[in-house]
């Protein structure tokens, strides 16, 4: 099957009443594990590479990795730039086929993310993928701020409206209270904040840095309006632990294959209950 855009799927979330959940990989055992999950649950996905996973594996290999994987199964997936900052990010995604690409200027004035993002709004529809653009500042685990700078860091209303309009974009990522990373301590969305969004703005709205946030708020979220949410970290952390756990349990063992074959089902198992959790499990 032909990689969909993040627009075709997104729109059907919307209609559904649903979330896509967007997951990163930087390798191949990665992409197999949410592959697998997707098959498993008969849910569309959204395969994401980052700037560094281009830069770690190389953009050719991931998009080589993921055409096969969607030549394998017949559940809808697209293939996501995420985060991409610059235009030559966006270029290389969108020649190696990526269905869709996301143009972070977030920490740019509001009229410079408006100009990067319009241009990255064109060079996606002439290679016929969809756009993300986000507004506000997500924080990271190692961001010390105050209140009042969280407060500011999140995404306006008002500007959202305008920002959508101007742009052409697909989908607005959005700033709320989450952050990438773990969290420190429990999370704090504002869904007052998110419902203002969600009826001053018609498309797809995605949260970014949803691990370790509790089901409660995810399913709330998604109840106002998120139609995309993007997991990573909790994929990275059982990675990790079952690999150290297998290493320490196994010290003679050094077949990367039998090291890694518990990190695969590990992953797969997160992506899984992610996929019920945002409803878009039996979707496909």
């Amino acid at each position: 099957m032909a990689f969909v855009t993040n627009a075709e799927l997104l729109a059907r979330a919307m209609a559904g009443g649903y979330a896509v959940g967007a997951f990163n990989t930087n390798n191949l055992e990665i992409t197999l594990s949410i592959v697998e999950a997707a098959v498993q649950e008969r849910s569309p996905f959204i395969l994401a590479v980052s700037p560094g996973a281009m830069k770690y594996a190389g953009v050719a290999y991931l998009a080589a990795i993921a055409r096969v994987a969607s030549d394998s199964t017949d559940v809808p997936m697209s293939l996501h730039l995420d985060h991409g900052t610059s235009l030559e990010e966006v270029k290389a995604a969108l020649d190696h086929g990526f269905s869709s690409v996301m143009i972070d200027g977030s920490k740019l004035p509001f009229e410079e993310n408006i100009s990067l993002t319009r241009q990255a709004v064109e060079m996606a529809r002439a290679a016929g993928a969809s756009t993300e653009a986000e507004l506000g500042r997500l924080v990271g685990v190692e961001d010390q701020i105050s209140v009042s700078e969280r407060e500011a860091s999140m995404t306006d209303p008002a500007q959202a409206a305008e920002f959508v309009e101007r742009t052409g974009i697909d989908a607005l990522a959005v700033s709320i209270g989450n952050a990438h990373g773990w969290y420190k301590g429990e999370p704090k969305l504002d869904f007052e904040r998110l419902r203002e969004i969600r009826t001053r703005v018609s498309i797809p709205l995605v949260l970014h840095g949803a691990s370790g946030i509790p089901d409660d708020m995810i399913r709330e979220a998604c109840a106002i309006g998120v139609d995309k949410i993007n997991i990573d970290t909790e994929v990275r952390d059982a990675f990790r632990q079952a690999v150290a756990r297998f290493v320490s349990e196994n010290p003679e063992q050094i077949d990367p294959r039998k090291i890694l074959a518990p990190a695969r089902e590990a992953m797969r198992e997160v992506v899984a209950r992610k996929m019920r959790l945002f409803g878009c499990a039996g979707r496909a």
